[in-house]
């Protein structure tokens, strides 16, 4: 009795420690799956949109070529979400853009599911559109964690938690988003998995914009001020330095997405690749809750430095798995790299950025990802087309190099510029 005792306690303490404890409470129980579920269909998006064109005209260039614009789109319009959040409220521009983005959804869709040959440049129109309308759910979450825990003067082992806590429900998008495509597009039709996503953003965007934790914002402070916001040019280097590790991880996202799809085509059917490409979510999702129990002593540069390196390698199992269970393994493995780097990103973005730019910050590292999954689907799906699934692959080690590339810029920057002091 007393061991069981003294476990609960042990747990307890652990709880506190790494302070997953104090979310809760912070949010309401409702707020986490609703913010999951309200961010799903962004992260099937990409890779539904790339399945349903190259099932109905058969070529993995042009699916590339659906998601890259998908990415572009989203490049473009994520930021500027983010900057009219920051000067509006993020209220009324979720709402906005949840009914935009739905009704783009069902117009791409019943065009791509109309016929083998489509209109290229009707395919790059709305591809940009509905990736330049998609609701900024996951940094509008992270906006939220931020200004709370400034708020409530929270520890900071508090708020490396909650975007932990972002981070996971990220990648568990980024698993359940592909899996989902993968297994209604199989069992289904490929145009499921986008209707699905049209109704899921019509219903909880506009209820993850009306939650409680969004009164806490204040935009008319952000917007009188907004002349007054300066940021050195270390800042702008380091935000820089920032966005290209994320623009790197998606294009990570986006060749493993394609060569994935491209080895289950060879292997008899490239519908399953999505359920292949999940299992790297899984173990990223893994890794990523487990940042915040990681010692503070391995300072946040040191973690992405590792990762960036760690990643590099085990990217070289994709290239010589030869059968589904070997690349599952592959995959699974290299996923344990990736989720640190997105909870170790975030927060630096939430150090460097001021804090009336929050939103836009935020919502560009998250456009980064969706950048370089667009830049990863396209020159890895025409790699795929010419050079088969390695090709693809190829693209994924550059990608992880680049991460690595980033971490270094970023520790010379913070060891250089005055205003990054507090930054490690």
């Amino acid at each position: 009795m007393s061991q069981h005792i003294l476990s609960r306690e042990n747990a307890e303490e652990s709880a506190m420690k790494s302070g997953y404890s104090a979310l809760v409470p912070m949010v309401g129980l409702p707020y986490i799956p609703l913010t999951f579920l309200a961010r799903l269909p962004l992260a099937m998006l990409t890779i539904g949109s790339m399945t349903l064109v190259t099932a109905n005209t058969g070529s993995y260039g042009l699916g590339g070529l659906a998601a890259a614009m998908v990415g572009l789109g989203s490049a473009v319009g994520g930021p500027s979400i983010g900057y009219l959040a920051d000067r509006r409220g993020q209220r009324p521009v979720l709402l906005a853009a949840a009914v935009l983005h739905t009704i783009l959804l069902v117009t791409f869709t019943l065009f791509a599911n109309s016929g083998s040959e489509l209109a290229v440049g009707t395919l790059v129109a709305l591809s940009l559109l509905a990736g330049a309308t998609g609701p900024q759910v996951g940094p509008m979450s992270r906006v939220r964690w931020i200004a709370m825990s400034r708020r409530q003067n929270q520890k900071p082992k508090t708020l490396t938690a909650a975007l932990s806590l972002e981070s996971m429900l990220d990648e568990l998008g980024f698993v359940f988003g592909p899996v989902a495509v993968g297994l209604l597009a199989s069992l289904v039709s490929p145009v499921l998995p986008l209707y699905l996503a049209a109704a899921l953003t019509i219903v909880l965007v506009p209820l993850f914009a009306m939650h409680r934790t969004a009164g806490g914002l204040q935009p008319g402070a952000a917007a009188h001020s907004a002349a007054k916001v300066k940021i050195t040019a270390g800042q702008v280097a380091a935000i820089g330095s920032l966005v290209l590790s994320m623009i790197a991880l998606g294009t990570v996202f986006g060749s493993t997405a394609a060569g994935t799809l491209a080895f289950a085509g060879a292997q008899g059917d490239s519908n399953q690749g999505g359920l292949l490409y999940g299992a790297m979510g899984v173990s990223s999702a893994i890794a990523a809750i487990s940042v915040a129990a990681w010692p503070q002593g391995f300072s946040q540069i040191s973690r992405w430095i590792a990762c960036g390196a760690a990643l590099s390698v085990l990217s070289f199992g994709l290239h010589v798995a030869d059968s589904t269970p070997w690349m599952l393994a592959a995959l699974f493995v290299a996923g344990f790299a990736v989720g640190p780097v997105i909870v170790t990103v975030m927060t630096l973005g939430g150090e460097v950025a001021p804090p009336q730019r929050l939103s836009t910050v935020m919502t560009m590292l998250s456009a980064g990802i969706v950048v370089g999954t667009a830049i990863g689907n396209g020159l890895a799906g025409l790699l795929a087309d010419s050079l088969g699934y390695l090709g693809a692959f190829w693209v994924a080690t550059g990608g992880a190099f680049v991460i690595l590339l980033a971490g270094v810029i970023m520790k010379v920057l913070a060891s250089r510029a005055a205003s990054l002091k507090r930054v490690r």
